[in-house]
């Protein structure tokens, strides 16, 4: 046994073991308990040691990494900056720059005096882009009731627009804008658009027509001279921030090519007359309600240019609330109505017979015994006139006399006449929806056809066509197109002669009997002026056939009788009650029509008073 005794190693120059391997001191040795001998002998033999470090040489492979990528980062950033710029601008614009419409609004109507007829005023427009916004239950409630509409409803707009845009509410006035605003809900947007309004309301309706809500003209003059008042929109680009609101307008933009400057509407003056027009609706609408009419119509024309001074249409309908009565009186009567005009083209037949070398205003035709059969046909007048001029029989409207003439005539000399005078051809006035009428030469070789196509049978017209055929008898035979706008029928190449002007003069001398003492409308002279005119009354066909029940009267004419100034004709349209033709229902609304305008127009009166030369009629304004 070794005696010697131990060196001891001081506690400092001992090497401290892991935890782990003083643990496992003075346990059994397990399996693979070598591998600790071995670890601790090592420890133990190379003395004293510092806790375990890894390899250098990794932190340097970590910096290396993160130099490389930091190089990389950098020299993409810089190639995009200076390669990419371009690309990389459109791409960030487009992500918040947006191309908006500027909204213009439409020119304005005038009358001949330069009285405003329609005019356009800023509105408002709630919108919401459903695919960044979506609206809360208590939001819904207090939008729809500031908009006026239920929950559902403003919920089936949202629904029904598209996938990034919806219009909630349109044509918004000031107050209500500023109550959407005043809500703050987020992703509600107030928009500016234009909308359309008639200071005259239903007076001035069917001339002027209305827009629709998009301020696109639909009828009448809005949608005749649409493109003159529309104008065109422009475009700007704006910076919109997340919720699709502006932020500010990019006045910086230099791509000028791309914007578009707003062209606005431009106005347009037009040959009515708005104190006439007052005038002339307010006529009518009393004599359609005081003969229990279902409806009428009425055309004032300029004697000399053929413009059109006042067009009025019973119903009527208020084109700055039109849905509100649905389609109903919205149909411009006066150019889309056919009737047969009855004894109106009394005096184209006279003039037919005058050209023909047959007849002078003179003649005489014998109508006993007040009928005449054709074709095994009666036509009768209303009582036995016996032998009379040509003269009295237009003045006393005889239809047995003016079949006669007919009859003694070529067979195409009444219907040629009619086509002359613009019977079946459009008036030029330029209004959409003019119907063209009905003038056909098939039953001319037929005596009844020949005989009832001299009294206004057998042929179809619009009361404008009628007028226009009495602004050729009031223009001493030049046929003109009419025009609804200011001076346009001056420069139009249009007025031709179409009978001999002593034929015409003959004929207007004859009709001047028609609204004296014996004649068929004596209610149809002014009081202070000469007129020319003639009635007319004719049954309406029902089914197939003639119903005595339902009539149409007429009155056309003109005024004064030297050197007119006015053309005017009144339907009537089925009168109920004692009297019923021309004379009794329609001649009294010419009469008043006409006395108040030519005063109004300052012509001077023949038998005494004041011509008026300004305001509306009746004390009226243009309200």
């Amino acid at each position: 046994m070794n005696s010697r005794k131990r060196r001891r190693i001081p506690a400092d120059k001992v090497a401290r073991e892991p935890k782990s391997f003083r643990r496992a001191r003075g346990k059994a040795p397990a399996h693979g308990s070598g591998r600790v001998a071995g670890l601790s002998g090592a420890l133990r033999k190379g003395g004293a040691t510092s806790r375990y470090h890894p390899p250098a040489d990794r932190h340097s492979v970590v910096v290396l990494l993160f130099l490389v990528g930091f190089v990389g980062l950098a020299g993409r950033t810089g190639y995009l900056a200076v390669t990419e710029r371009d690309f990389l601008k459109e791409q960030g614009e487009a992500r918040s720059v947006r191309d908006v419409t500027i909204p213009v609004h439409r020119g304005m109507i005038l009358d001949r005096n330069g009285e405003p007829l329609a005019v356009s005023a800023p509105m408002g427009y709630a919108w919401i882009d459903p695919q960044q916004t979506s609206l809360a239950v208590a939001d819904t409630a207090r939008l729809a009731s500031v908009l006026g509409l239920t929950t559902e409803a403003l919920e089936q707009r949202y629904r029904s627009g598209s996938k990034q845009f919806a219009y909630l509410a349109r044509r918004l006035p000031p107050n209500t804008v500023r109550r959407v605003t005043d809500l703050g809900i987020e992703g509600v947007h107030i928009g500016r658009e234009y909308h359309r309004f008639y200071p005259a309301g239903e007076t001035t309706a069917h001339l002027l027509g209305r827009t629709d809500v998009d301020d696109v003209g639909q009828e009448g003059v809005e949608l005749a001279y649409n493109e003159y008042l529309a104008g065109a929109p422009g475009a700007k680009r704006v910076l919109r921030d997340g919720r699709g609101g502006t932020v500010k307008d990019l006045d910086y933009v230099r791509d000028l090519d791309y914007l578009r400057a707003p062209r606005f509407g431009r106005d347009i003056e037009l040959a009515l007359d708005l104190r006439l027009q007052y005038l002339a609706y307010r006529e009518l609408k009393t004599a359609v309600e005081r003969n229990g009419a279902t409806s009428g119509s009425l055309v004032m024309l300029d004697a000399e240019t053929g413009e059109v001074l006042a067009l009025a249409n019973q119903p009527s309908f208020n084109p700055n609330d039109w849905q509100a009565r649905g389609h109903h009186g919205v149909r411009n009567r006066a150019i889309a109505d056919l009737y047969e005009p009855g004894s109106t083209v009394k005096p184209l037949t006279v003039l037919a017979a005058l050209e023909s070398g047959i007849y002078t205003p003179e003649t005489e035709i014998d109508t006993h015994p007040g009928f005449l059969r054709v074709d095994g046909k009666t036509i009768e007048d209303p009582s036995n006139r016996g032998r009379i001029t040509v003269a009295t029989a237009l003045a006393k409207s005889s239809q047995v006399a003016v079949a006669k003439m007919a009859l003694s005539m070529p067979e195409h000399a009444v219907f040629d006449a009619f086509q002359r005078a613009g019977f079946g051809d459009y008036t030029g006035c330029d209004l959409p929806g003019e119907e063209l009428g009905l003038l056909s030469a098939i039953d001319l070789d037929k005596p009844i056809g020949r005989a009832t196509l001299a009294y206004g049978y057998g042929v179809m017209a619009t009361p404008m066509q009628i007028a226009r055929a009495y602004l050729m008898l009031a223009n001493d035979g030049i046929k003109r197109d009419l025009s609804i706008v200011r001076d346009a029928a001056r420069g139009r190449a249009s007025s031709q002669p179409v009978f001999a002007r002593r034929d015409v003069e003959a004929v207007a001398a004859m009709l001047r009997g028609v609204v004296a003492p014996g004649g068929t409308a004596p209610k149809g002279r002014p009081a202070s002026y000469t007129a020319a005119g003639k009635t007319g009354t004719a049954r309406k066909v029902s089914s197939g056939t003639y119903d005595e029940r339902a009539h149409v009267a007429f009155f056309a004419g003109f005024a004064p009788v030297f050197d007119p100034r006015i053309v005017l004709v009144v339907v009537i349209n089925e009168p109920r009650g004692a009297g019923i033709g021309g004379g009794a229902v329609a001649a009294p609304v010419f009469a008043a029509v006409a006395e108040r305008a030519l005063r109004i127009l300052g012509v001077p009166p023949v038998d005494g008073g004041v011509a008026e030369t300004g305001g509306l009629p009746g004390g009226e304004r243009a309200t």
